[in-house]
């Protein structure tokens, strides 16, 4: 089964914000990000059925490229960054930050989730979405999640997969 996971479009929170599960606003670009999206995504052709995180970041996108009903799901949802949402990493005073960030791969953030644990809940989605018959599904959702989902199919390794970073409103595909 293909699956073509798409980055949501910019968010409107300062530059170096540590938004993570927080609903944010989209930025001002949105229509022209998302117009670039979905001329990209027609190039998929028809999907038997399409996901989105529950976000509005996310949400907003999907819709804009004409799956308003996309199904949600909480598995779908960015890194929970926990007492760190919505700081600025600069101002975040926290000494287990340096620590977080020496080994963000399997530390947790303060309060929130580490990426093994948004990993393990994308391994989840995407062992459901195996047992299913679809040929084509599309995923509306984030940096993270189209990380883990790169790494679950082989595109890349833990250690490469942020080197491999998909852009606002970029796609990937992958097979499953």
């Amino acid at each position: 089964m293909e699956v073509i996971l798409i980055r949501h479009t910019r968010v409107d929170v300062p530059k170096g914000t540590c938004y993570g599960q927080t609903d944010v606003p989209v930025a001002a670009t949105f229509e022209e990000e998302a117009a670039r999206t979905k001329a990209r995504l027609a190039e998929y052709g028809a999907f038997d059925k399409v996901f989105s995180s529950p976000l509005t970041r996310a949400r907003k996108l999907a819709a804009y490229c004409g799956y308003p009903d996309a199904t949600t799901d909480d598995r779908l949802m960015e890194m929970n960054m926990g007492q760190w949402e919505m700081q600025r990493y600069d101002d975040i005073s926290d000494p287990y930050l340096q620590k977080w960030f020496a080994d963000y791969l399997h530390l947790p953030t303060q309060g929130g989730e580490s990426f093994q644990d948004q990993y393990r809940r994308m391994c989840s989605f995407l062992d459901d979405l195996r047992r299913q018959s679809y040929n084509r599904v599309a995923v509306f959702a984030h940096a993270g999640i189209l990380a883990s989902a790169g790494i679950y199919a082989g595109l890349y390794t833990e250690a490469t997969a942020w080197d491999n970073q998909t852009d606002y409103g970029g796609i990937i595909k992958i097979i499953v």
